[in-house]
């Protein structure tokens, strides 16, 4: 769908500056987003590599796992069936920090594993509508997930942000005069939306 709504857009442009003569200022806003776009890939990897870089010497410091122990009540208050011990906790435990961190891309393979775990905790448990090839199928052979999993993905969009790196990282990008201005108001948006997914999550499990 997205890839028809470019399309739609890119060639309403086009035929927009055809019909009234800017065709060059189209080209030239063209060539401007082009290299616009790749000054902002490099810093945001600069960026990704610096906070990516701090999580792992975190990790290797014990610093996470420290961190995941005493997210231990929290996990258990959030995935009350989740076994204790299970591998899928430490996966979520580093998702959740990754992502309060603002670190969304320390974040996706912290979620990836442990929606992996989850996965093979429905098979273990041994429930009919989950597929061995960690593929789920309701009865019209439609993908289904568990509560942990849908739990888990509510809690991964909603999180709550300390340091919004990535914002920081656009704004300074583009030129604001505070790029940090961002973060109160990130806390209380993202603040509000966690305690709205948790209430949400609790009420429907």
């Amino acid at each position: 769908m997205l890839n028809y709504l470019w399309a739609f857009m890119v060639l309403v442009g086009i035929l927009w500056g055809a019909l009234h003569g800017t065709m060059s200022q189209v080209t030239q806003g063209v060539l401007d987003s082009a290299k616009e776009a790749v000054s902002l890939c490099i810093t945001m990897l600069g960026v990704m590599a610096l906070w990516t870089g701090i999580l792992e010497i975190g990790q290797r410091a014990g610093l996470i796992e420290q961190i995941t122990k005493r997210m231990k009540p929290v996990l258990k208050f959030l995935f009350p069936n989740l076994p204790k011990g299970h591998p899928a906790e430490d996966a979520i435990a580093t998702n959740i920090i990754a992502n309060v961190l603002g670190l969304g891309w320390a974040a996706t393979p912290a979620g990836l594993r442990a929606m992996e775990e989850l996965a093979r905790l429905e098979e273990e448990r041994g429930n009919p509508g989950y597929l061995s090839d960690n593929k789920a199928a309701g009865r019209n052979g439609e993908r289904v997930a568990s509560s942990e999993m849908c739990t888990f993905l509510i809690l991964n969009i909603s999180s709550l942000q300390l340091i919004p790196v990535n914002m920081i990282a656009y704004r300074q990008q583009y030129g604001s005069v505070n790029p940090a201005g961002i973060i109160a108001p990130a806390i209380a948006a993202t603040l509000v939306s966690t305690l709205a997914a948790v209430a949400y999550c609790k009420m429907k499990n």
